[in-house]
């Protein structure tokens, strides 16, 4: 049995041909599509508290569906007490089904569950087709249980198109109903 997401199937077929029209494309595989949704955290209390990133990389497990990645420092940098390969922060690569997943929770259940949400800005493109947005706690996400959750912790998330420019990229979001600020 195979699974696959909604907002996928909705992309293949109805989506698809009204962005290669929309954007006036020649070929349909150079509609642009996502790419890869990148979750990332720095922990800057972790040099003082280690287990800070074990409680965290169980969240980040529990939202992600995947383990994630520890990110350790390049370099020291004495006045933050750093040393180099010191544990700061986690990260998490999401392709395929668990992508569409992600992005479909996402969209659907975590963003209106955010406290006083009035719409994402479209100001956060990055210039090649990438949209980035941050989150203050990882308590919006319905898996996470607020009873054992000891720190609070931000995120950062990073979905990458394949489209060449923040148009393009903000016309196939919108087609997801990403819930941009109304202009």
């Amino acid at each position: 049995m195979k699974l696959e997401s909604q907002l996928k199937k909705q992309y293949l077929k109805k989506y698809r041909q009204g962005l290669k029209e929309e954007l006036e494309l020649e070929n349909i595989n150079a509609v642009p599509n996502l790419e890869k949704i990148v979750i990332n955290s720095g922990i800057g209390e972790a040099k003082e508290n280690p287990e800070l990133i074990d409680e965290l990389m169980k969240d980040f497990t529990i939202l992600s569906g995947q383990k994630p990645v520890v990110t350790k420092s390049k370099e020291s940098i004495s006045n933050f007490k750093v040393k180099e390969g010191m544990p700061i922060g986690l990260k998490v690569t999401l392709r395929g089904m668990r992508m569409w997943a992600f992005l479909e929770k996402l969209i659907h259940i975590v963003l209106p569950r955010v406290k006083d949400f009035r719409g994402l800005s479209r100001k956060s493109f990055d210039g090649a087709g990438n949209y980035s947005m941050g989150l203050k706690e990882q308590l919006v996400f319905p898996e996470i249980d607020s009873t054992k959750v000891k720190k609070r912790q931000g995120m950062q998330i990073v979905i990458c198109t394949t489209a060449d420019n923040n148009e393009a990229a903000e016309i196939l979001l919108e087609k997801f109903n990403f819930p941009f600020v109304k202009q």
